[in-house]
């Protein structure tokens, strides 16, 4: 079920192909007003991960020497959100144009480098594209570009009789003639740093809209006689960036297709490709079966003839070959055993691990509960904070009376026990191996091995003064 890692082969081929080492500047400093939220707009998510990871993993796969990120917005909660990651923070404490964004970054950046301008609102941004750009940018500036079909509020890339570029003109500056123009400016461009430390000198804020254009850089590069190249790229949403929650919603669709069709191509079957949402990473053998509505979070291994119905959300878990997840049932921090059956309607909660074929039913609840090979808590039960041996029958309704209302205790129960239906075990408390417990029975102290347990209550009573237990002070 190992993954092959493409792009980190693509990197060692970008390798032989630079002479420079390389810095990957991510400008994400702007707010996303259009976004209508207190949270900074790179931070929000596709696919369970804040826009910018997206950014930042491309930029990883590309083997920098340095990450810089240039931050504005929200920048302690961005710089807090990526305290793992090890990147260099500029920020950009007015909003002065990506020129001026750039500016704030380059006393970090190697003059002897070169350099790729990323942006964090961008999380399709494709490795492959940015290796092709990095491949001639040791003596060029490269320019990824787009044909749009309708290119207002782009800039346009206006190119010579003899088809090199020669300018970049923002929509409020342009021509009637430039504004005809279909192919766009994505933002993303590499180029040798020690001329793009010489170029943001010369910046102005001579415009329409009074701020620094990164984009003027290509005009400084004609005057001093430095080849600009625009690449063209087909897959347009790789360079869209989000500015709305309308944005959000289809780019998130875009990537849900897009995880779903590398399942499909790994021999996954999706019963409908278009109703799976991917919130993190999928390892799958043969013959893997996933049904509608179902979500993936974190880290999800998924065996050998695993079958996942539908509307199932598991999240950071192992399911073991043969195992059927049926219906609407929920898993986090779990590890299943073969040939094990689970649902419909069970929740397993962290701390939960199943060996193989067993069986939990509709409406069982574990948590941080061990259960051995072919034990089987088919209905309506709880068992928290337990350990259940091999061949254990647990009966309807049983719970483990595991909180007293301030701790926590452990129940034991060995194996090939039954334990009869609307049962309590009152924890801390071991079943024996063997051993039977009668339904309805109330189980506060140690039972037997090989012997009927019951407890019938023939009288209530109360117990006047009474005090719920205090919480133990942890060492």
């Amino acid at each position: 079920m190992a993954k092959v890692n493409e792009s980190s082969k693509s990197s060692k081929i970008l390798l032989i192909m630079q002479n420079k080492p390389l810095n990957i500047l991510i400008l994400a400093a702007g707010k996303g007003t259009r976004m209508h939220s207190n949270q900074p707009k790179v931070l929000h998510e596709i696919g369970g991960q804040p826009i910018l990871r997206h950014v930042i993993n491309c930029a990883k796969h590309l083997n920098p020497t340095k990450i810089i990120v240039v931050y504005g917005y929200g920048g302690e909660q961005v710089k807090q959100a990526f305290q793992d990651e090890n990147i260099i923070w500029a920020e950009q404490k007015e909003q002065l144009g990506t020129g001026h964004a750039v500016q704030q970054a380059l006393p970090h950046l190697d003059s002897e480098s070169n350099t790729l301008i990323l942006l964090g609102d961008v999380p399709l941004v494709s490795t492959a594209a940015c290796e092709k750009l990095l491949a001639q940018a040791d003596n060029q500036l490269i320019i990824q570009s787009f044909k749009k079909t309708d290119p207002t509020g782009y800039g346009r890339i206006v190119r010579n009789e003899h088809g090199k570029v020669n300018a970049i003109v923002e929509q409020k500056d342009a021509t009637t003639s430039q504004q005809a123009i279909n192919e766009v400016n994505t933002g993303i461009m590499a180029m040798p740093t020690n001329h793009l430390s010489i170029w943001l000198q010369r910046l102005t804020n001579n415009n329409a809209q009074q701020e620094y254009y990164l984009t003027d850089i290509v005009g400084f590069a004609v005057a001093d006689k430095v080849e600009v190249n625009a690449v063209t790229i087909d897959d347009e949403w790789s360079v869209t960036g989000i500015n709305s929650k309308q944005d959000l919603a289809q780019i998130e669709r875009v990537y849900q297709q897009r995880q779903a069709v590398d399942l499909l191509q790994k021999g996954v079957t999706l019963f409908d490709p278009a109703r799976i949402d991917i919130r993190g990473n999928v390892e799958t053998a043969k013959d893997v079966e996933i049904d509608v509505g179902c979500i993936f979070e974190g880290q999800v291994s998924l065996g050998e003839g695993v079958k996942i119905g539908a509307y199932c959300v598991i999240k950071d878990a192992t399911i073991a070959a043969g195992t059927v997840i049926a219906p609407f049932t929920h898993i986090v921090e779990t590890t299943i055993g073969e040939n094990s059956k689970i649902g419909p309607y069970a929740r397993l909660r962290p701390g939960t691990t199943l060996g193989n074929e067993t069986h939990v039913g509709n409406f069982v609840e574990l948590k941080n509960a061990q259960v051995d090979t072919g034990s089987k808590i088919n209905h309506l039960s709880y068992v928290g904070d337990a350990s259940v041996g091999k061949q254990v029958n647990i009966g309807a309704g049983t719970i483990t009376c595991n909180y007293d209302g301030a701790n926590k205790f452990r129940t034991v129960i060995e194996d090939n026990v039954f334990v009869g239906s609307d049962s309590q075990l009152v924890a801390p408390v071991t079943i024996g191996q063997g051993g039977t417990i009668a339904a309805g029975s109330t189980i506060t102290k140690n039972t037997p091995a090989e012997a009927l347990t019951l407890c019938r209550a023939r009288e209530q009573k109360s117990i006047a003064g009474w005090k719920r237990p205090v919480k133990a002070k942890k060492d």
